[in-house]
Formats: C-alpha cells, structure tokens, sequence
C-alpha cells in the first residue's frame, strides 16, 4: 500500500476525489502536483468509488509501462465499481 490519506488539493488522487471523474494520466511524472509514492509509475488511473452521488472512495492503479491501462479498460472497471457500490436513496 501506498499514501493511504491524500490532501485533495494534492495529485490524481486528490484531483479524483475533488471532481469526482476517472483521471487517466498517460505520465504522472508531467501531473500537476503529482504525489510520487512509488518512483516506478508512469501511468495512472484513479476511479471515484460513489454512493448516493458522494465520493466515499478512490481506486488508485499504477503502471510502470507509459502505455498502461486504456479507456476501455477505465471504463470496464467503472462499470464494476457502479454495480458493486449501488447508489444508496437519502432517508
């Protein structure tokens, strides 16, 4: 595990957190703000884990290879995010 508590001013992470979409980063070393918990990583995809239209959570994916994960693949694990974190109605 890595940087478990990111400011969300900070990084993909944070960036995430704060808008609440899938960043793709084809080089995490040119991010603005990049936190660099593993010197390794080149590309980043961070997905929002949401319930009832709240960001409780972020998944963090780190590839040491530039040309790592694609859209099809942030969209498959979307996909699987949305039905494993059903939106939950307000009481």
């Amino acid at each position: 595990m890595g940087c478990l508590r990111i400011p969300f001013e900070r990084g993909v992470c944070g960036a995430c957190a704060r808008t609440g979409t899938t960043q793709l980063v084809a080089d995490v070393h040119t991010f603005p703000g990049h936190i660099a918990c593993d010197d390794a990583t080149r590309r980043e995809l961070v997905i929002p884990v949401t319930v009832g239209g709240r960001v409780i959570a972020v998944l963090d994916l780190d590839c040491p290879h530039p040309d790592g994960f694609s859209a099809a693949e942030a969209r498959i694990l979307e996909n699987l995010l949305a039905r494993s974190f059903p939106s939950v109605r307000e009481r």
